[in-house]
């Protein structure tokens, strides 16, 4: 019995020995990890400061140049009506936004704030194409073909400036998109030079907005670096400049 005793005694040391060193480790990890995790909570703060900083500047500086159809139709000499690609239903038909910023667009054309339209979208797959769809759109509603131009490679709303500027020879336009989109929009077409106005389509609300928002926080943050380093779009190519026939930009037949 007492030998028993004895070597429970033993095993109860031991076990405490290894507790107390198992603890003594952790805490000398945790002491270690305080420091990195600090760093990691202040780059984080940093970072959301940043993103939100740039949001507010970007928003601050092309807020005026977001206009009424009223007030667009009173520009002089506006080259064209720029509207931006959206999504693609299934059956091929638009989605809503994309619905409402071609009917915005083809009224600001009727009103004549400008004898062109500009189509620009994503046309990268043969399965997948927003811009004949876009000039189909306008046709069917009464705008003559020739007065529409397509940009097949607008990949982004930075490439789709971009390629205003390079490709179409815009100087003066007038953005068609969604408010929360036309900020970033208008503020890349004046780090291109572009001298642009916008008029938001937002006849009703669209389901999903906030992670639309939330993303394009991002989306500011990295053309407003974009706008900085001004790195090349997917395509460039010979001119199509938008004073003449927008059939020249047609792939179909």
């Amino acid at each position: 019995m007492g030998r028993w005793r004895s070597l429970r005694a033993i095993a109860w040391r031991q076990w405490t020995r290894r507790t107390e060193e198992g603890s003594l480790r952790r805490m000398k990890f945790l002491k270690w990890l305080r420091k990195p995790m600090k760093w990691a909570i202040y780059l984080a703060v940093a970072g959301c400061c940043l993103v939100v900083g740039i949001n507010l500047y970007m928003q601050g500086t092309v807020k005026k140049r977001i206009v009424t159809p009223e007030q667009a139709a009173e520009l002089d000499k506006v080259d064209c009506i720029l509207v931006l690609g959206c999504g693609v239903r299934d059956d091929g038909s638009p989605s809503g936004m994309l619905n409402d910023r071609l009917l915005q667009g083809i009224a600001l054309y009727n009103a004549g704030v400008s004898d062109r339209l500009l189509m620009s979208g994503d046309h990268g797959r043969v399965d997948y194409d927003e811009v004949n769809l876009m000039k189909q759109f306008a046709i069917d509603h009464g705008v003559p073909s020739e007065d529409i131009f397509m940009d097949h490679a607008g990949f982004s709303t930075y490439e789709s400036m971009y390629r205003a500027r390079d490709i179409f020879q815009a100087e003066r336009i007038v953005v068609v998109t969604q408010e929360y989109h036309m900020y970033r929009a208008l503020y890349n077409a004046g780090q291109m030079g572009m001298d642009a106005y916008g008029v938001a389509s937002d006849p009703r609300k669209y389901g999903g907005q906030k992670i639309r928002d939330a993303r394009e926080m991002l989306a500011r943050t990295k053309d407003f670096l974009y706008a900085i380093a001004k790195p090349k779009p997917t395509y460039l190519g010979e001119a199509i400049p938008v004073s003449g026939n927008g059939d020249a930009t047609n792939d179909k037949k």
